[in-house]
């Protein structure tokens, strides 16, 4: 397996600690550099995009080179020229998707199947977990901390490597008694660790909430991006969590309800069954395979 990213050295340290190997690409150039990278790596059979929004351009360039194309929860115009599209976070509109062959649900989440270890029942909503993904754009996580100190609710708060609101995270811990808050600048080791030692997550969007709800922890979604409120809107329906809303119309009364844990907890993880990974690898080698 081989990456292509931006330069990015977030994104280029975490790839290359677990052993990958990575090339730094400008993505957006139209230099047909795609052609010229996979001249030089004759053995690839698949190419796959994890970008939300794919040119034609560079879908018929990766294409022209006679390789397999794959994509993910992909709304460019270049998802049409895919051989394979995989919108495992796409719940509304699916009809819209492009691809010539779509598969699209939670069946299709790539969650580590090692989750599995770490399910439980919660049963009470005792250790809290803020988590906001890594960069937390808009500055949710602090707003969420002076709601809870409000509250009178403690918890952990996860800053992901490229948080830029630790001056916001400082001014609500210097109003806060000095144990209110445990926060963990720059992620954690495992966060999956650190969820299963918790109760109720806020969260963002994206994966981490059904990665959450895969181990039995309820969340609380704000949707950070527009595109991520059909699915905190999905996460509501599946049982396993409550939708707090757009960032910039939060609604912060759901963090008083009084949440029937156990029951969202099992619901969870009845919705998010931790084989994805095992379809997704099924499909990819199918499509590589038909192009052998």
């Amino acid at each position: 397996m081989h990456f292509l990213v931006n330069d990015d050295p977030v994104a280029l340290n975490l790839i290359r600690g677990h052993g990958h190997r990575v090339d730094v690409v400008n993505l957006g150039s139209d230099n047909n550099w795609e052609a010229s990278w996979l001249l030089a790596h004759p053995s690839v059979k698949v190419w796959v995009n994890d970008r939300l929004d794919t040119s034609e351009d560079h879908a018929n360039r990766v294409k022209s080179c006679g390789v397999r194309l794959a994509t993910f929860d992909d709304r460019g115009a270049g998802a049409a020229v895919a051989d394979l599209h995989i919108a495992a976070l796409v719940f509304d509109d699916t009809g819209s998707l492009l691809g010539r062959r779509i598969l699209s649900g939670v069946d299709y989440l790539v969650l580590d199947p090692k989750l599995a270890g770490l399910r439980r029942v919660r049963e009470t909503a005792s250790a809290w977990l803020v988590t906001m993904g890594g960069s937390d754009t808009w500055g949710v996580t602090p707003r969420i901390m002076d709601a809870l100190l409000s509250l009178g609710q403690g918890a952990s708060v996860v800053l992901g490597p490229s948080f830029k609101h630790v001056a916001d995270v400082e001014a609500v811990q210097a109003r806060s008694p000095s144990d209110f808050f445990t926060v963990h600048h720059r992620g954690v080791p495992s966060l999956a660790d650190e969820m299963a030692r918790h109760d109720l997550a806020i969260t963002g969007g994206g994966m981490t909430p059904f990665q959450a709800n895969a181990m039995g922890l309820p969340c609380i979604v704000v949707a950070n991006e527009h595109f991520e409120v059909p699915v905190g809107r999905a996460l509501e329906r599946l049982g396993g969590s409550v939708f707090a809303g757009f960032h910039q119309d939060l609604d912060l009364s759901v963090l008083h309800r009084r949440l029937q844990m156990a029951q969202m907890s099992q619901a969870g993880m009845r919705a998010v069954d931790l084989l994805g990974c095992d379809r997704v690898v099924k499909a990819l080698r199918n499509l590589a395979e038909e192009g052998s």
